[in-house]
């Protein structure tokens, strides 16, 4: 599409600098596999087996099945962490797919996007040509990287050195060492939300502010109807709340507010539907 080759090999070389932080991040996102239940899909049908994944990696069995999984995986050695990637979870999604979503991708983004700083600081011309022939002002690095389409292939060389380095690893020895770093991340996430602002309170409701909810709350104590209301009095409490001068459309945002028992809003609801 472009002639960025050069970028594409920087890219790659930066990926390769990065070798042991993608590892240890591999390493940090499996911990907890072990924990997890283990599933397998029998004609079709996902089901849970019983034990975990890791009772499974005591007893020497393989965690993933003939059904699922991915072909580059098949061959895994049973209880390494190719293996698991290889395993289907509670969703019916392998790890595998999962790892790439949650680690692979992210860590390439941010790997072009190194490179893409190292080219912008030490290739200053090379990378204003690279600009001007992706339409790029330089100003939105990951925008850059994604016309550039340099992740791709970067994720797969990724998914390659992580499968050299701890394909073969049993999935245990890979967890005990994600241990460490996998708590700093749990810590960082913490952390960033303690730090975020409060979320907005929601807005006023209208309804409860107008004063129908006191009307129909007044309503119901004067005609002594038992709380919470039943079923059977839904006829008898729409009347009320219309007697009120509750309007139709606003008696289903007064009902959340009311003393009522289970589906006594939706039968005062299908009675208003029908006219009545």
């Amino acid at each position: 599409m472009f002639d960025v080759d050069w970028m594409g090999l920087l890219c790659r070389a930066v990926l390769r600098e990065r070798t042991g932080e993608l590892v240890a991040e591999a390493c940090a996102w499996a911990v907890g596999l072990s924990d997890r239940p283990h599933h397998l899909r029998r004609r079709g049908r996902l089901v849970e087996t019983g034990g975990t994944m890791g009772d499974r990696v005591a007893t020497g069995q393989a965690l993933s099945g003939d059904e699922d999984g991915r072909l580059d995986l098949g061959d895994a050695r049973p209880g390494s962490f190719a293996d698991a990637l290889n395993a289907v979870g509670p969703d019916g999604v392998v790890y595998a797919d999962r790892f790439d979503r949650e680690v692979i991708e992210p860590f390439v983004l941010a790997t072009c996007v190194q490179a893409a700083e190292r080219a912008r600081d030490t290739r200053p011309g090379d990378w204003a040509d690279l600009l001007d022939d992706l339409g790029e002002d330089g100003t939105d690095l990951p925008g850059v990287v994604s016309v550039g389409e340099w992740e791709v292939p970067l994720r797969i060389e990724a998914e390659h050195l992580v499968l050299a380095a701890l394909g073969a690893v049993p999935l245990l020895q890979v967890e005990a060492e994600g241990l460490p770093l996998s708590l700093v991340r749990r810590a960082e996430a913490l952390t960033r939300e303690a730090a975020a602002p409060p979320a907005a309170a929601p807005p006023a409701d209208d309804v409860a502010a107008s004063g129908a909810v006191f009307l129909a709350r007044a309503a119901l104590a004067g005609a002594g109807v038992p709380e919470p209301v039943g079923r059977e009095d839904a006829d008898r409490l729409l009347a009320l709340l219309l007697a009120e001068d509750i309007e139709p459309d606003e008696v289903a945002a007064v009902l959340p507010h009311l003393p009522l028992a289970p589906g006594t809003a939706q039968a005062v609801l299908a009675l208003l539907a029908a006219g009545r």
